[in-house]
């Protein structure tokens, strides 16, 4: 029940994630707003893997601590290539934990220190869609600074109207 609740969240946000991604331009990819920020082809490279990555380390009990490396993708077409392997291995994975799994303990641990311990679906809330959601947000940031249309989430952006929102009647 923990699981479907988490893929049901999941999957009415995976096409939102996409709407941005999408709108990447290829002659973008490596552009960043700073020296010591990620090129906008390694925030979308990075928003396309992090629910697969999340959800293949839930599967294991405990972790090291991961090495962030942040490739840098040749086109916007990898990009989304590894965001639908990224949504198969959710839709894969996530279903095969029963609510035991989910309320589990899931740790990450370097030798012999224990660096967090928390309930696997804790894990997965925050890790695979609250760190997505930010980093989302983060990328919508560049989209703007790009000049490029601003998809709606759950409401509207300056240069979309939310599904939520009805379309002007005519007067």
């Amino acid at each position: 029940m923990l699981a479907q609740a988490l893929l049901a969240e999941f999957e009415a946000q995976a096409p939102v994630t996409r709407k941005f991604l999408e709108r990447l331009p290829d002659n973008k990819l490596t552009w960043q707003p700073h020296p010591r920020s990620m090129t906008a082809g390694q925030l979308a490279y990075h928003l396309a893997l992090v629910p697969g990555g999340v959800v293949r380390g839930a599967q294991k009990s405990q972790i090291t601590p991961p090495e962030f490396q942040f490739p840098q993708p040749a086109t916007k077409q990898e990009v989304l290539d590894a965001f639908d392997q990224s949504i198969a291995t959710v839709r894969e994975v996530l279903p095969t934990f029963d609510d035991a799994a989910m309320d589990a303990t899931w740790r990450i641990v370097a030798g012999d220190q224990e660096i967090a311990a928390m309930p696997r679906v804790a894990f997965l809330r925050n890790i695979m869609l609250n760190h997505w959601y930010q980093h989302r947000g983060q990328f919508c940031v560049y989209l703007r600074l790009l000049d490029v249309p601003v998809p709606s989430t759950w409401g509207p952006s300056a240069d979309e109207r939310s599904v939520l929102q009805s379309e002007p009647q005519p007067a």
